[in-house]
């Protein structure tokens, strides 16, 4: 019989198990932006930052140079006229 010896880290697992979910930013979105954000997860965007513009959150996702916006009602812009620095 052959015995398998698996070495975890503790960084690994962490980075590996994140889920938006466990975001201080997920917390401050709206019912909306959480089901549009949870649809984006599903094409490889990630919540990034979410900046307060006239009263209301918007959600910046970011997917490789790729940026989209979700406003607070959960309306999804996937070519907003915003520059990341």
């Amino acid at each position: 019989m052959q015995t398998l010896t698996v070495v975890q880290t503790d960084t690994f697992l962490d980075r590996r198990n994140y889920t938006p979910e466990q975001s201080d930013l997920w917390e401050r979105l709206s019912l909306s932006q959480k089901f549009s954000t949870s649809s984006l997860n599903q094409f490889g965007y990630n919540l990034a930052f979410i900046r307060n513009v006239d009263k209301s959150n918007i959600a910046i996702l970011l997917c490789g140079v790729s940026v989209a916006t979700i406003s607070t009602e959960g309306d999804i812009n996937t070519e907003p006229n915003i520059t990341i620095r």
